[in-house]
């Protein structure tokens, strides 16, 4: 562990902002307990993410559990609501190889995975790696590619490995797939078949920010700030590759009782015989949301699951893997309004 993170006795110290947030901004909390590893690493990702984006703070927790849970997140949001901003200020703090891949009709499987070349000095094939062995993958725009570009990725997602011309490549650790999409400006665009859409763990939907945090985004580049040059925020790299399977090993020490784990299952398997829904969830979305929800706990210094975080993680673990019924969808339902109707509906454990 980092000299930053941990004293000389071990014991995780926690560090206040060095950059000043807009006093109309809510501040990060105050830990004044001693903080477990996984809280101390979380609470030291979101000071550093802060340096470059205001508010989003569920964006970042929910980043967080993706990378805690190795996991891929999928982001949703109009242009200029700083997808791509969040995934480079990431890659710095995480101090990862980073490729940022702008996914377009005429993009290929190869362009992605790479391709064996011939040197015709050696008369021999050799490997030229594509983009997809960083450690962290911008996967931009995933929708403006044809589905046989976009399945390129599913061998990398499940399995952390690409096979090239019959021979298996493994990727680096950690591996974390960041894919964006427009929700708007559907022309020329290939929806994620359901398949490719149920390797992401989370979907998280970004929204406008509200009024004060847009008034300090643009206090931010008035004082200097540049989302093209990240130097300028003076983002910190906090994570040592080591260290993660020290977080891994303490998040699966996280108490899931046997109740919250048939919350889980209730809950998932609700959405199967749902009226509004043509297409439910499979078991993987029960897995992830026992993954995920431990990650959430672990991050909030907790050493349990409580239902409080199976109904959090719920949202952007589901909404992705359900189809709503064309006659319910204009009726005015989607996956959100769904997923709220089943939380309302279920007992919840004690």
């Amino acid at each position: 562990m980092s000299d930053s993170l941990l004293s000389e006795s071990n014991t995780p110290t926690i560090l206040e902002p060095t950059v000043p947030v807009a006093p109309s901004v809510p501040s990060l909390p105050i830990v004044t307990h001693t903080p477990t590893l996984v809280e101390a690493f979380a609470h030291q990702v979101r000071i550093e993410m802060h340096k470059t984006l205001v508010g989003q703070d569920e964006l970042i927790d929910m980043l967080l559990v993706a990378v805690l849970s190795e996991g891929h997140i999928l982001l949703e949001g109009v242009p200029g609501t700083a997808k791509t901003l969040a995934i480079r200020t990431l890659a710095t703090i995480f101090d990862v190889a980073f490729a940022r891949i702008q996914f377009t009709p005429d993009l290929m499987p190869s362009d992605i995975i790479g391709t064996n070349v011939f040197d015709p000095r050696t008369s021999e094939f050799n490997l030229k790696r594509g983009p997809l062995f960083a450690g962290l993958i911008l996967a931009d725009e995933i929708n403006r590619t044809p589905p046989k570009t976009q399945s390129a990725l599913l061998e990398a997602m499940e399995e952390q490995q690409v096979t090239i011309d019959g021979i298996s490549h493994p990727l680096p650790s950690p591996f974390l797939v960041c894919a964006t999409q427009n929700p708007i400006e559907y022309e020329g665009t290939y929806p994620l078949p359901e398949a490719q859409l149920d390797r992401f763990m989370l979907k998280v939907v970004i929204s406008y920010p509200q009024i004060e945090e847009e008034q300090a985004i643009v206090s931010r580049v008035q004082s200097g700030f540049r989302s093209r040059n990240l130097t300028t925020a003076n983002i910190q790299s906090i994570l040592n590759r080591g260290n993660l399977a020290e977080y891994h090993a303490e998040i699966e020490k996280v108490q899931v009782t046997p109740e919250i784990q048939r919350y889980i299952v209730q809950i998932v398997r609700a959405t199967r015989s749902h009226k509004h829904l043509a297409l439910g969830a499979s078991p993987r979305a029960s897995i992830n949301l026992l993954l995920t929800s431990k990650a959430y706990a672990a991050i909030q210094g907790r050493t349990f699951v409580t239902p409080d975080e199976v109904k959090r993680l719920a949202y952007p673990i589901l909404r992705h893997r359900l189809l709503i019924r064309p006659e319910s969808e204009i009726e005015g339902y989607t996956p959100d309004r769904v997923i709220e109707g089943i939380l309302g509906s279920l007992e919840v454990p004690r």
